[in-house]
């Protein structure tokens, strides 16, 4: 615990590894094994990458970050080279949006040595100046519009190469519950533990949590102070100050930043994530292992996260203290999209008999809605489909695009539905969500037919000639995925 002044009064740093296989059951559920060797960074030049033997620069500042917990970087501003600058380069969208310098990629590429030279020896003079951020707008599933910042290509650059170094000590730091924009780590993992953990524990009744306008709202005091928990070198800790403070560029006119880390920039999710593990995942660890009377699991993305509990007091208990903890650190939980709910073996059984409802509700995580059902032998089973709301935005999404590429010829508009339907089935494809597989396959063939009628008033195309099309190009449904506690089991046999 801070106080008002950044000091600690109730230190929640601990000083043994959050990530020993000492750890309880109930943190293996939610993938602690995962840790170790996420982060296999390569500081050499990229013609060397393919050496074992060669050192990486950052394996000592991860062996210290293991070993002691509350131990201070001063020096690692050195770790940002020219070389990790270069392939910070790389490592970003070829045809991303111009930030406010209006430099795109392939135009930093043409010099990019000299331009690399240039930025590292800024940075290491202190004449680096982030510069602000250009704010636009996607729209949310909800039918709002999500504010982005997009930064400047340099600032792009230093922060991944920041990140990098970064993530580095956090990993280490991290605890296994938390799986969003994590190196190494898959939205799957998650869904995995979610799945094992209330199948395999004893969980009746689940918080279904999300943080309102979680980016827009993290407070840049309490982010210096926790950033300063490990990070004494006082140029990382000034760049970090220049990005959050550097402003976003909207209509043409400069808006402080007061508070929040603008989503879209590369170091964005970094910060995220040492925000809750702060605010969040430290404080949750040790409040169950402190008050809970019964079990109780927790898995983590970004700022969604679900808490599955034993018993209804500790739940009701948790949330209250949660609102409260939130509300310290300028948080706040959404007052729509957050429910305690009966969810579990035995919900079905409780809620017809307790809350008079026909069948318990369900959880919407990472794409899926989580809804609970029985196997073939009558026992309890976790089963996931795809979010209805999600799966009708996404056909409306390549309809439009359908009407765009109209007058493609007939192949190139096939390469693309192959690759839309296989980047579909690659997350979607889980077991017991083959209904709703089959129909996207199934909608996307008949977008296509009307598309292709529409092109001309004098050609006309059969379903015979049309089914031959589909078949040439739009794979078949089929799962691809295993079920996810027998993958988990696999993954932390322990």
């Amino acid at each position: 615990m801070m106080n008002e002044h950044g000091k600690s009064d109730n230190p929640i740093v601990p000083t043994k590894s959050a990530n020993k296989t000492g750890s309880t059951v109930a943190e293996s559920m939610e993938g602690r094994g995962l840790t170790k060797g996420n982060v296999v960074q390569q500081n050499t030049p990229r013609t060397q990458s393919w050496n074992k033997d060669v050192p990486n620069a950052l394996d000592r500042v991860r062996e210290i970050a293991k070993q002691d917990k509350v131990v201070k970087f001063t020096a690692l501003l050195h770790h940002v080279t020219i070389e990790r600058l270069r392939e910070a380069f790389y490592g970003i969208k070829k045809d991303a949006s111009a930030g406010v310098d209006g430099m795109t990629w392939r135009q930093y590429e043409q010099d990019l040595e000299s331009h690399l030279e240039v930025l590292h020896s800024k940075l290491n003079r202190g004449a680096y100046r982030a510069k602000p951020s250009r704010r636009t707008y996607i729209p949310k599933g909800d039918g709002r519009k999500r504010p982005l910042g997009i930064a400047a290509l340099e600032d792009k650059i230093v922060q991944r190469a920041v990140a990098e170094v970064l993530n580095a000590i956090y990993e280490a730091d991290f605890l296994g519950f938390s799986y969003g924009f994590r190196p190494g780590r898959r939205p799957h993992e998650a869904l995995d533990a979610l799945v094992a953990a209330i199948q395999f524990k004893k969980v009746n009744f689940v918080l279904d949590a999300d943080i309102r306008s979680y980016f827009d709202s993290m407070d840049h005091k309490w982010m210096e102070d926790f950033i300063g928990h490990r990070i004494a070198d006082k140029r990382i800790l000034r760049l970090v100050s220049k990005w959050l403070k550097a402003g976003v560029i909207e209509e043409g006119q400069w808006k402080a930043s007061e508070e929040g880390s603008p989503q879209g920039a590369s170091i964005s999710p970094l910060l995220s994530n040492v925000y809750l593990h702060y605010v969040l995942d430290l404080w949750a660890h040790q409040w169950r292992k402190r008050y809970a009377q019964g079990d109780v699991i927790i898995v983590r993305w970004a700022d969604d996260f679900v808490v599955g509990f034993q018993y209804q007091r500790d739940a009701k208990h948790f949330l209250s203290e949660l609102h409260e903890r939130f509300k310290k650190f300028s948080l706040m939980l959404h007052p729509e999209k957050t429910r305690l709910i009966r969810f579990g073996r035995f919900a079905k059984r409780d809620c017809g008999r307790i809350e008079g409802r026909s069948k318990p509700e369900t959880i919407d995580f990472l794409g899926f809605t989580h809804y609970c059902s029985v196997n073939r032998n009558g026992k309890f089973q976790l089963r996931r489909k795809s979010i209805g709301k999600r799966f009708a935005a996404k056909l409306c999404a390549i309809k439009e695009e359908l009407r765009v590429r109209m007058h493609q010829p007939v192949k190139e508009q096939g390469k693309w539905l192959r690759s839309v339907v296989l980047g579909y089935y690659a997350y979607h494809a889980i077991p017991g969500n083959w209904e709703r597989i089959g129909e996207f396959r199934t909608q996307i063939a008949r977008m296509w037919y009307r598309t292709l009628r529409r092109r001309s008033q004098k050609a006309t195309i059969t379903w015979e000639h049309m089914d031959k099309l589909v078949k040439r190009w739009l794979p078949p449904a089929r799962i691809l995925h295993p079920w996810p506690d027998e993958r988990f089991l696999v993954t932390h046999p322990r």
